[in-house]
């Protein structure tokens, strides 16, 4: 069983993915998308479909070439004939034969279930592309998560040391008589949700490390590097994006195989309209060979014709049901390139999307921990009370977190256009060999979606200009606050 396994993580290796010289450096992302891949239990079942539908090609042709078979039998026959006498007789029998039987013609039958099966094939063999293409997306977001979340578990860590540091101060100032028991009860309470949050962060981490575990088959490393952004190869547009998706999915291709597997089975429905024609030979020898008295041999050659007439509208039934599973599978195709569009078009958009908000992020993490340490400065000389420090270092726990966010969407983001187009596994450096014989040169020729057009969903931006004079505006018509009256001498 060992070495079974072995040779199936072998040839999956050998089919899925070629490594790259050793000189060159270790990319860890690479290297946990190489390990999913090879050990992940659907990428083998895939490729265990994909060799059993080889198998199927071969047993289709088969029934091309001739059958051979060797038939030896010994017994006692006993017959009673009127007109005979004796009217009973009995003999004992013994023979060996050799038959051999060719297909002539079976109304092309025998083709088209080749046919069928070729198209399987290569319908489990994209969608062994597909599972490697979705496995390796996988393990890129797990990887992605737990960078993800050690970040975070950084900044709650920072953010719960700031409120154990301004209570501490507090209750440095309570204890000198300095300072207010309201102040310090409001540092505790804010000391505990920092607790809090850095124990969920901590359970997120745990459950993120533990799906890593599951995809790639192995815990993370204790150092996990950032991951370089996928970002060649990246199409120009949204609806370039979507065009590479519905050419080259293989989610999308498989479902066109599929159909073109089912119009063969169709046709070669209709194959029992036609008559099966057989040669056949036949040789053999014995005692009383085949209950014939005396008889030592026997040969024969013959050309059989077997055509059926009626069989009760079957055949009819069978061709009128194949028809609606290729109108069936059809419909598949359509839904699959839907989705295929769908899922392009939202990953695409989330990268220019996250890459306009990491900049507006980064500005804002900036002023927030400008103002933070202004506070600060301002608390400790008394212009500021404990409730505005508190509140200013939740912002930029909210902020740093914000962003550390976006930045791991960014990447997760490029991973899932890579995916959608089938060449996540490529931009990683991981090459696929073609092994199918024939999908170097594949096409969806006139088999293409008929329902899916290539329609970009383009939202309308909003003119931040406009916004802006709307609040211009708005403030021109707000009367300014008179100045606060100063408080009376006593």
């Amino acid at each position: 069983m060992r070495l079974k396994t072995q040779a199936t993580a072998g040839a999956i290796a050998m089919l899925c993915c070629t490594m790259q010289a050793m000189a060159q450096p270790a990319d860890p992302l690479k290297s946990a998308v190489e390990k999913a891949v090879l050990t992940n239990p659907e990428v083998s079942a895939r490729f265990h479909a994909y060799r059993a539908a080889i198998d199927a090609v071969d047993i289709a042709r088969a029934a091309y070439r001739p059958r051979l078979d060797l038939n030896a039998s010994v017994g006692r026959d006993s017959d009673r004939i009127s007109s005979r006498n004796p009217e009973g007789e009995s003999l004992s029998r013994n023979g060996l034969a050799l038959s051999l039987t060719q297909l002539l013609w079976d109304g092309l039958g025998t083709q088209r279930d080749i046919d069928r099966v070729g198209h399987e094939r290569l319908a489990r063999y994209f969608e062994f592309i597909d599972t490697t293409e979705q496995t390796a997306l996988e393990a890129a977001r797990a990887y992605y998560d737990v960078l993800r979340y050690r970040r975070l578990v950084q900044l709650a860590e920072d953010n719960y040391v700031q409120h154990k540091y301004a209570s501490l101060q507090i209750d440095s100032r309570f204890k000198a008589g300095v300072g207010r028991g309201v102040d310090l009860e409001q540092a505790n309470a804010r000391l505990a949700l920092a607790e809090s949050n850095l124990s969920t962060e901590l359970a997120n981490l745990h459950d993120v490390t533990a799906r890593y575990q599951r995809i790639v088959g192995e815990a993370p490393p204790a150092q996990l590097p950032a991951a370089a952004a996928l970002t060649r190869a990246l199409p120009a547009s949204s609806q370039d994006a979507t065009n590479a998706a519905i050419r080259h999915s293989a989610a999308v291709s498989a479902s066109i195989e599929a159909l073109r597997s089912a119009r063969a089975t169709a046709q070669a429905r209709a194959a029992a309209y036609q008559p099966r024609v057989e040669a056949r030979l036949r040789s053999g020898g014995g005692h009383h060979f085949d209950g014939i008295r005396d008889q030592k041999r026997d040969s024969s050659a013959e050309i059989v014709l077997n055509w059926n007439l009626y069989n009760g509208g079957a055949d009819q039934a069978r061709v009128r049901q194949q028809l609606n599973i290729v109108n069936q599978a059809a419909d598949l195709r359509d839904r699959s390139c839907r989705e295929a569009r769908q899922v392009t078009a939202i990953a695409f958009n989330d990268t220019r999307k996250l890459r306009e908000q990491i900049e507006q992020l980064d500005r804002n993490t900036l002023a927030i921990e400008k103002a933070r340490d202004a506070y600060r400065q301002q608390f400790d000389i008394g212009q500021r009370s404990l409730l505005d420090l508190l509140n200013a270092e939740n912002e930029v726990y909210t902020a740093k977190r914000a962003f550390a966010n976006a930045e791991v969407d960014l990447g997760i983001a490029y991973a899932r256009t890579h995916a959608a187009m089938s060449q996540l596994t490529s931009q990683l450096g991981i090459a696929r060999v073609a092994t199918a014989p024939d999908a170097a040169s594949w096409s969806a020729d006139d088999d293409a979606p008929g329902r899916c057009p290539v329609v970009t969903s383009e939202v309308a931006g909003t003119d931040r200009s406009a916004l802006d004079e709307r609040a211009r505006q708005i403030a021109a018509s707000v009367a300014p606050a008179a100045p606060a009256a100063p408080a009376p001498k006593r």
